[in-house]
């Protein structure tokens, strides 16, 4: 049960949050800027009105998700810093006194139970970008486009290699803490048997947290708990469990991910204005659409579009000239792109390796230049695709026929069909807008190295969601702050 409304706290001691935290505190930075209560609205139907006992609100649950989010920290370490740290306190909204605080596993439910089923990207990025307009920070009517990766919980990682990965990550600190610890730890195993490696961990482990006056050390806590999640999970699973939503994607011709895409499009003052999130093998051109619908449904005045070669394919430029949806298209033409293609839905085209990958995900291993040109006749493009996969592809009935030596798709090079943006890109106008495209390199770093997107927290394409939702509402909010 759920009251209709959020409780406020009162206690004589509420005085202190005034003494102990700054004006400037991010934290309260949030607070003063941010009207939480849209959440409360937003997840009533997720309640039982008049029956159950009474839930933890939403707000507050919600909140400890978003420090969970800024401070890239675990459950466990989320709610046992709030015991402590006034500033969380005075973020959850607890009374300074309070020390009654929730299970960690209730965060769990929460994610699973409340927002299961909310789409909650779109709803924290409009809340965000509603904010910036209304203070008059987005003033710009240019979006620039891009596509992030980020790796599977199920990483490409062997449970030898992530185990060896977190356990670095904890003596590091040691080392930073107590450099003669080193002598008091166990040798490291050397080899890649799995058994070797979780004894070695399990060792390590009982060491560290048969020392009360290292393993209390916050920073070594919480490397202590994440250490102890990954052995958990390890020895449940024995390998890394299975995303069945993730794809393999390619950054390259020879380097490839296994995980998910976010795409993205953010303002000329850097706050993500729209988002979709797919899996690794997308292609970027086809979210150009929801893009620029997602951006101008949140408020924003799109009258240019910048992006790379992925989004300068025949439907985008067909869109760009639209009578209402249209749009000024800074984007440079590629004639793998742009030229006429067959099943257009089914085959991407990856502008990072020069080719096209299949639907299955599969990238194709070289590409043919054929014919010359003479009068109207057009040379043609084709790639060819490694045939033992297609042999074995589930997805090879009406694509690979039984019996073929070669599995290939063409494309046919029309440039002249796009002689009026071949013309634009010539232009000073263009080489002076395309320039703007490098911010959106910078906030992909951002997510990735600041709020630890490069790597998934949880399974499946909808906790992938959930977790850009949470990333990007965090990303906005530092970076209106950071501009009121």
């Amino acid at each position: 049960m759920l009251p209709l409304q959020q409780t406020v706290q009162f206690s004589d001691y509420s005085e202190l949050y005034d003494l102990i935290i700054p004006k400037d505190n991010l934290l309260r930075r949030i607070n003063d800027l941010v009207d939480f209560s849209f959440i409360q609205k937003e997840l009533m139907d997720k309640y039982c009105p008049d029956n159950g006992r009474m839930a933890e609100s939403p707000v507050m649950m919600f909140k400890y998700l978003l420090l969970k989010t800024i401070y890239d920290i675990s459950d466990v370490d989320v709610v046992e810093r709030s015991r402590y740290d006034m500033s969380f306190k005075y973020f959850l909204g607890m009374t300074p006194e309070n020390t009654d605080l929730i299970n960690p596993s209730t965060l769990c439910k929460f994610r699973k139970l409340r927002l299961k089923d909310k789409d909650l990207l779109n709803l924290l990025i409009g809340k965000t970008v509603g904010i910036a307009i209304e203070k008059g920070i987005i003033k710009s009517r240019t979006i620039i486009v891009d596509a992030t990766h980020t790796g599977s919980k199920s990483n490409p990682y062997s449970p030898v290699e992530i185990l060896r990965l977190r356990s670095k990550q904890l003596r590091k600190n040691l080392y930073e803490l107590d450099e003669s610890i080193r002598d008091k730890l166990p040798s490291k195993n050397t080899d890649d048997e799995p058994e070797h490696e979780l004894d070695y961990t399990r060792s390590l482990l009982d060491v560290v947290s048969s020392n009360p006056s290292l393993a209390e050390v916050p920073q070594i806590k919480e490397r202590l708990n994440m250490l102890k999640e990954v052995l958990s999970d390890i020895e449940d699973h024995y390998v890394t469990s299975k995303d069945e939503d993730a794809r393999i994607g390619h950054k390259s011709e020879d380097d490839s991910f296994f995980g998910y895409k976010t795409h993205i499009a953010i303002s000329d003052e850097r706050i993500i204005t729209a988002a979709t999130v797919t899996s690794g093998e997308k292609g970027d051109g086809a979210q150009l659409q929801e893009l620029v619908e997602q951006s101008r449904a949140n408020g924003m005045t799109v009258e240019t579009v910048v992006g790379d070669a992925a989004y300068s394919g025949r439907d985008n430029l067909i869109l760009s000239k639209d009578s209402d949806k249209g749009f000024e298209l800074v984007a440079r033409l590629n004639p793998s792109i742009y030229g006429y293609r067959k099943d257009e839905d089914k085959f991407d085209f990856n502008k990072d390796a020069g080719m096209f990958v299949c639907p299955a995900g599969h990238m194709a291993i070289r590409k043919e230049r054929n014919g010359i040109r003479k009068g109207t006749v057009n040379r043609t493009e084709t790639y060819y695709f490694d045939i033992e996969k297609c042999k074995v592809c589930s997805r090879r009935h009406g694509c690979y026929k039984k019996g073929a030596k070669s599995k290939t798709y063409s494309i046919q090079i029309k440039s002249e069909q796009h002689q009026q943006q071949v013309d634009f890109e010539k232009t000073e106008e263009f080489r002076t807008k395309a320039k703007v495209r490098y911010k959106i390199e910078a906030k992909n770093s951002e997510l990735k190295n600041v709020f630890g997107y490069n790597r998934a927290d949880s399974y499946g394409i909808d906790c992938m969601r959930m977790q850009g939702a949470m990333v990007i509402f965090a990303a906005n909010i530092k970076r209106i702050l950071r501009l009121s």
